[in-house]
């Protein structure tokens, strides 16, 4: 067991690094891990069997932190595009699959297991699109909480085939399956949800007076892998998803954020052996016979769902950016592929072992390719929304007044907590504000109370131009996500006198912003920092003027390299 540990993370570690060096997803050097593993080169022999169930350990505790950040009022957000969007996908993949069978290779097979085939390629994997949308920064995104819920809604078709099956093969009645499958999945969820939410908000809630930073971890990981087992062995669901709703109940707690931060330490680890195992099974020499059938099969994966999904999400009414990062997220197969594989032609024997061989080559290479090309899918948005493609229009701009000589015009963009505060903090003041939000309910809130405040996004320059950004005295950019380069690029461009001011979580974000022409850049990091060490000085005795004094040098030195690059620094930073 030591050993197989240890030549496979040790493969992962060195090959993830070379990966990441080479600009590519660490995901591709772990993939690299297994198949050289496999080699018999170590002269012992790798235990494929122990490193899928540690892997199988990994995907429960990551899918158990994606439920910790998934709420649920995020999934009822999304299933307006996720239920319709997956319910077109699922059957077009699994009859284009069947095609792809039946023409290309294994035509000597029956139509029924070409719809095997079918169904095992029509599911994305969640633990890649979890770590792909991390990766680059889009998890927590309305992107990433789209794409994770139309994960869920495959997740759970996943489900109810999983239990059909053993109907179907054994000639039991599918209505009956059907009406135990859906009572077993209503009660596993009030069980979680309603029981197993009081009992794990107090278990933890004791745990944590212990002042016992073991335990706490223990505890949470309990939760996780109990839920799991339960849901697996008692409700005949998968532990994933078991595991990811246990996470939405214990994200929902006040214990969150210390869940999610330090109680999953080995998480990443198991995880690891997740994409290690996957190489583990990879044999080369099935793939390269069949390799027309594996290529129609990658193409459907990489082409065919990625533009389904996409058209999906633009017939929901989604903008063009939403719908290209949801549809480059799915382009790939992974767990319940291999997990529908196995059993289809393991144990059923519907499947020849040569398909089953394909389908984990497939996988392989859509992994790959979707964690190396992804990074590409945000730029082609970007390129595309400066050329004035895919921008939201403005929406009831008529709730906007014209711009007067009476009031300057002010115009902030989000309203979360700090573009709430700034407008609140600015109310007494006899100013014009107007908002530009994303989010339509907020709108719908701020319409309602009489505030002018415009949908939509605010690198259109039509939005910015609804907004009255022309005649503008100035314009603050609130939410440190915001695209702040490409609004203040599109601002100026409208108005070169107003005055933009930004904030960014990141003091690396400085350069590029005032590059743009931002006056002002507020910057979390630099923020933070500066008031911290004011604090400490005023603590130690230092009076108002020193602490001002040196506050102004650190500003200074910190950012004088900024000056020489660009010429100039922004007035706050």
């Amino acid at each position: 067991m030591i050993f197989t540990l240890a030549i496979g993370l040790t493969l992962a570690l060195v090959l993830g690094i070379l990966a990441q060096k080479l600009s590519l997803s660490p995901l591709v050097g772990y993939l690299a891990a297994g198949i050289i593993a496999a080699q018999p080169w170590w002269g012992l022999h790798v235990d494929e069997q122990m490193v899928e169930e540690f892997s199988h350990i990994g995907v429960v505790l990551l899918l158990f932190g994606v439920g910790l950040q998934f709420h649920f009022k995020d999934l009822l957000a999304v299933q307006k595009v996720a239920v319709p969007g997956a319910g077109v996908c699922i059957p077009l993949m699994a009859v284009g699959g069947m095609l792809m069978f039946r023409c290309f290779g294994m035509g000597e097979h029956g139509w029924l297991q070409g719809l095997m085939y079918g169904l095992c390629i029509c599911v994305s994997s969640t633990v890649v699109l979890t770590r792909v949308l991390s990766d680059n920064k889009v998890f927590q995104t309305p992107a990433g909480h789209t794409a994770l819920g139309w994960l869920v809604v495959e997740d759970i078709f996943t489900i109810i085939l999983l239990v059909l099956l053993p109907a179907v093969f054994s000639g039991e009645s599918l209505g009956m399956a059907l009406l135990f499958m859906a009572l077993k999945l209503a009660a596993l969820i009030v069980v979680v949800a309603l029981i197993g939410g009081k009992l794990i908000g107090k278990v933890l809630t004791l745990v944590s007076r212990s002042a016992s930073g073991e335990l706490f971890t223990l505890a949470v990981l309990v939760c996780a892998l109990g839920i799991a087992v339960l849901s697996a062995y008692v409700f005949n669901a998968s532990m994933e998803f078991g595991a990811f709703l246990s996470g939405m109940v214990v994200g929902q707690s006040k214990f969150a954020n210390r869940a999610a931060s330090d109680a999953l330490p080995m998480r990443d680890a198991f995880a690891v052996l997740f994409f290690v195992s996957v190489g583990l099974g990879f044999n080369i020499s099935g793939l390269v016979t069949y390799w027309p059938l594996a290529l129609g099969t990658l193409l459907l994966c990489l082409l065919l769902k990625p533009i389904v999904a996409y058209l999906m999400t633009r017939l929901m009414g989604k903008p063009m950016r939403l719908a290209l990062l949801v549809g480059g997220s799915l382009s790939q197969i992974g767990e319940f592929s291999f997990i529908l594989a196995t059993l289809i032609a393991g144990t059923y024997k519907m499947l020849p072992a040569e398909a089953a061989n394909v389908i984990t080559g497939v996988a392989i290479v859509s992994i790959v390719l979707n964690a190396a090309l992804y990074r590409f899918v945000p730029k082609s948005a970007d390129a595309l929304e400066k050329r004035g493609i895919g921008l939201s229009a403005p929406e009831e701009t008529d709730a906007v007044p014209p711009v007067t000589e009476a009031r300057d015009r002010i115009i902030i963009i989000g309203f979360g907590p700090t573009g709430e505060l700034i407008y609140n903090t600015l109310k007494p003041f006899d100013l014009d504000m107007v908002v530009i939000e994303m989010n339509i309910d907020t709108v719908n809130r701020l319409t309602a109370a009489g505030i002018p405040a415009l949908h939509g996004d605010a690198r259109s320059r039509t939005m910015l131009q609804a907004a009255g950004c022309e005649k503008a005295k100035g314009l603050i950019i609130s939410a440190p996500a915001a695209p702040a380069q490409q609004i203040t690029q599109a601002a100026r461009a409208l108005n070169p006198d107003v005055h933009v001011m930004v904030h960014t979580t990141y003091i690396r974000n400085v350069k590029t912003i005032t590059q743009e022409g931002a006056q002002a850049v507020y910057s979390g990091e630099a923020e933070v920092a500066f008031a911290m060490t004011s604090h400490v000085l005023r603590a130690l005795g230092a009076t108002e003027e020193q602490v001002q004094q040196t506050r102004h040098q650190a500003r200074r030195r910190f950012f004088g390299e900024l000056k020489a690059e660009i010429g100039r620094v922004p007035e706050k930073i």
